[in-house]
């Protein structure tokens, strides 16, 4: 089975993020995406970040009517800071029966080469790549390399960020969550302040 993993610390998820993983699972040859939420690095402060466990509960009630895609707290339990490359080391190790491969935006390929051994994640992972609008030029140097495929997905110019905005100023930002999601971060007042 070939895996998909789709790192990000959605705060929140949003339709942006169902939309890329919905059509990389069903236009690649990835079995199934799983959206692993990145922890909250315990050096870092950052008031707007939610605690894990709402971050993931988020993306639990995102993907249950997708059932290519699955939340994933992988890294919750690993040393942090946390590298990829220790994840992808220790979720290979620990599904052996299973392939492990990288899902990004574009604009990651430019900083690639600045991940802690990128040379390792390239010879053991396939990379996936969904096209970004940036007005940096996008790296080259991967453009032809055998592990890195660009997937033609949609471009969804959404961010959890301007979600975030949207709610702290009171305005309708619906329809750029799920349905369950939506109703969780309302119900529990999240980015209102």
């Amino acid at each position: 089975m070939k895996i998909g993993l789709y790192f990000g610390t959605f705060n929140p998820i949003h339709v942006g993020h169902l939309i890329i993983a919905n059509y990389m699972v069903e236009n690649s040859d990835l079995d199934e995406i799983w959206m692993v939420v990145t922890p909250h690095n315990p050096f870092k402060k950052k008031s707007t970040l939610l605690d894990n466990n709402h971050r993931f509960e988020m993306v639990y009630k995102a993907t249950e009517n997708y059932p290519k895609i699955k939340p994933s707290a992988i890294e919750f339990k690993l040393p942090q800071p946390n590298y990829t490359v220790h994840t992808l080391a220790h979720i290979s190790d620990y599904y052996k029966d299973k392939e492990f491969c990288l899902i990004m935006g574009e604009d990651n390929l430019n900083s690639l080469h600045k991940w802690k051994n990128y040379e390792t994640i390239l010879e053991h992972h396939h990379i996936y790549v969904y096209p970004r609008i940036t007005e940096e030029p996008i790296e080259t140097r991967f453009n032809t390399h055998r592990k890195i495929h660009k997937i033609a997905a949609p471009i969804v110019q959404i961010s959890s960020k301007m979600i975030r905005k949207g709610i702290k100023e009171q305005k309708n930002i619906q329809p750029l969550l799920s349905k369950k999601v939506w109703e969780y971060v309302d119900e529990m007042n999240f980015y209102k302040k």
